[in-house]
């Protein structure tokens, strides 16, 4: 059986046949609480962002290796000519991640900072929640704007304000 080329846009299709599902499906609970189309938005971004989350996982990014450390500083918007300074600063960040994390956090930190893995996906592909997925990257934030600080890499004001 031959398949047919996918019409530009067509890949939206599926989610949005699924969000009309869930709330034609759903339709005698509406209350009338609020407008119609603010109550059925929530069953269209839900469908919708599963499914990203789940066709993003289809071909997962490579995980980065040690070399690829050197590119975290480009995030950070540093002028090319201050090289020194940024693969130092990669470096402490680096250990800060090792030392500093906790294994959790070390996997949520390279999925969403290092691989740019969107939360909502993360959040499918561990089982978890966005905003579990969300406190867990708060709490490493902190703990590594208190090592950086530590280090001298950031004043104590900067850190604080986390």
């Amino acid at each position: 059986m031959m398949r047919q080329a996918r019409a530009p846009g067509a890949s939206r299709a599926p989610a949005a046949a699924d969000a009309l599902l869930a709330i034609m499906a759903k339709v005698g609970q509406f209350r009338g609480e609020s407008r119609f189309t603010t109550w059925a938005y929530k069953f269209v971004i839900f469908e919708v962002s599963a499914k990203v989350g789940r066709h993003f996982w289809v071909n997962p990014p490579v995980p980065m290796d040690a070399e690829d450390w050197d590119r975290l500083p480009d995030r950070f918007g540093l002028e090319p000519a201050r090289e020194a300074e940024r693969r130092e600063l990669a470096s402490a960040v680096r250990r800060a991640v090792d030392e500093q994390l906790t294994s959790r956090q070390r996997q949520v930190f390279a999925a969403i900072v290092l691989d740019g893995v969107p939360l909502d996906a993360l959040a499918v592909k561990l089982g978890s929640t966005r905003n579990a997925l969300y406190k867990t990257m708060f709490d490493a934030r902190r703990k590594l704007r208190a090592a950086l600080a530590a280090t001298g890499y950031l004043d104590d004001q900067t850190s604080r304000r986390s």
